[in-house]
């Protein structure tokens, strides 16, 4: 979260504080670009799957290449929405970012599913 944390910088966790500090637009609270982030990965993943699946079955190593990039985007932003999911102090709405977490996880789930199910459906066609 640090790396987030400083490329953010200023970073302001209210539309108040944006205002002192001269920003107009508030992005969110470093929770919340944390779970959005690990959505983004995790929606790569399961994009990348998706393409791996298509392709696992023609010759050549695309589709292994591609499962391997979904099972490793997969896994890490459903791991980064389930820490979130860990960590956070509430619910929805307070900007902890348990919603945009908890897509993270079901995406990054769906991303290594697929990723494996196309690693392994290439594997059989070779």
């Amino acid at each position: 979260m640090s790396l987030l944390l400083a490329l953010a910088s200023p970073v302001c966790t209210s539309p108040a504080e944006c205002a002192g500090q001269g920003i107009d637009t508030f992005i969110g609270t470093p929770a919340r670009v944390w779970a959005s982030v690990a959505a983004l990965v995790a929606l790569a993943g399961a994009i990348t799957g998706w393409l791996a699946l298509r392709s696992a079955r023609r010759p050549g190593t695309g589709g292994r290449r591609l499962s391997v990039a979904a099972l490793t985007l997969g896994l890490i932003g459903g791991v980064n929405g389930a820490v979130k999911l860990a960590v956070a102090d509430g619910g929805l709405g307070t900007g902890n970012g348990v919603f945009g977490a908890a897509v993270a996880l079901a995406l990054g789930l769906a991303g290594a599913f697929l990723g494996g199910l196309a690693r392994n459906r290439a594997a059989a066609s070779s």
